[in-house]
């Protein structure tokens, strides 16, 4: 079966902040099952001395679906009123569906080909522990965080209210060499597998990765900081409600020339499926903006780039758009340079690429808002911010806190 052929290399954001919460969605809004499946020989142990070619096996077109060609970890399958899907990671797999027989038989199959446990009603996955019930899905990393925190002796840390401080500017050199770079390392390497449940800490966690290769004391304390934010709350995660429409909803910021050391801006966006949270990012642009309205620009650019993508993911999914995804950004020129090139003479340097904004426009397959600044959802990922803005702005992303009483 060649539906385990997947590269080892795959986008693990991707995988787990996009296609999974995708199929979560579905599961949620449309009522189907969802199964886990573990194929216990994947990994093999043997030096080969000789190269070694394989061939399709005979029936590989009969048995298979189709690989969509958004992601390539997923697989589907549709006939008539029968719908599958599989989103595979190495030796995990998901499997949704609407029909059980059709699930079951899937596993039927899989089960002919490799030895492989059945887990059953998806519940623990690659460290995510996913609760349902009628009113949705919640996913979270609760035990993934408790472990974190042990291993960097936090567990009974004072817990802060935000995961940086307000108008922090960390740099290369800030404070002395650390002598043991590897503590950070691995504290930041952890952290950044948590930002797939947690874009409260993304913007500080994309600070931090940057300092990687020669680590100082402040951002040994800026990391600690993150550490003790979390312990605020385990459990924070993403809930996917039953009743969700399928329509992409983006908000795009950037902070003009924010990087003390290359005066780049950064690029914060967030987009989502409905009232649920699939997609964000904190990231440093490419090149430098001569103005913050050009910066803003730039993030809508990368903001629409990943609208396009999500738009393919649900087409193969077979859940079309309803309508025209809604991008709001808190810059009124950019949104002028997006809809009027009677400003080409002040754009003609920014990059051809950035003007797919304009492209989409006229084609209706966006459509571009202004939003206030203190409802730009996506401020927390391009800058710190005072700890009421903070909690007022995660609130409205729609984080979900499990082991709290709302």
């Amino acid at each position: 079966m060649v539906i385990l052929k997947v590269k080892k290399d795959i986008d693990y954001l991707i995988f787990i902040q996009i296609g999974f919460p995708s199929l979560e969605i579905l599961d949620a809004s449309k009522n189907w099952s969802i199964q886990q499946l573990d194929i216990s020989n994947d990994f093999l142990n043997g030096d080969l001395d000789e190269e070694i070619y394989m061939t399709i096996p005979q029936g590989y077109e009969e048995l298979t679906g189709r690989v969509a060609p958004s992601d390539h970890s997923l697989f589907v399958k549709r006939s008539e009123k029968i719908f599958v899907a599989a989103l595979v990671y190495v030796d995990d797999i998901l499997i949704v569906g609407n029909d059980e027989a059709a699930i079951e038989n899937f596993k039927d199959i899989l089960k002919g080909a490799f030895k492989l446990r059945d887990l059953g009603t998806a519940k623990y996955f690659l460290g995510f522990e996913i609760a349902r019930n009628d009113s949705g899905i919640s996913i979270n990393q609760r035990k993934y965080t408790l472990k974190l925190l042990q291993d960097a002796g936090y567990l009974g840390c004072k817990p802060v209210l935000v995961p940086m401080e307000p108008n922090s500017k960390l740099s290369d050199s800030s404070g002395a060499l650390l002598s043991d770079p590897s503590v950070y390392r691995k504290i930041v390497g952890k952290l950044l597998y948590l930002t797939h449940t947690r874009p409260d800490i993304t913007y500080a966690v994309h600070k931090l990765s940057q300092f990687m290769s020669a680590p100082r004391q402040d951002h040994l304390t800026a990391a600690q900081q993150v550490l003790r934010y979390l312990k605020n709350d385990l459990a924070q995660g993403m809930f996917y409600p039953a009743s969700s429409s399928v329509h992409l909803t983006a908000f795009c910021d950037a902070d003009w020339a924010s990087c003390p050391d290359s005066r780049r801006s950064t690029t914060g966006y967030c987009v989502f499926l409905g009232d649920s949270l699939i997609s964000w990012r904190a990231k440093k642009q490419h090149t430098f903006s001569r103005s913050s309205s050009e910066a803003e620009y730039r993030s809508m650019a990368d903001t629409t780039c990943e609208l396009i993508w999500l738009a393919v993911l649900l087409r193969d999914l077979h859940c079309p758009l309803t309508g025209p995804a809604t991008l709001f950004c808190d810059n009124q020129y950019a949104l002028h340079v997006a809809s009027n090139p009677v400003f080409h003479e002040r754009t003609k340097h920014i990059e051809i690429d950035c003007h797919v904004v304009r492209e989409k426009l006229l084609s209706g397959f966006l459509k571009i808002m202004h939003v206030r600044s203190e409802n730009q959802l996506a401020d927390i990922l391009t800058k710190t911010v005072q700890p009421a803005v903070f909690k007022q702005l995660i609130l409205k992303m729609g984080l979900h806190h499990l082991f709290i009483p709302s």
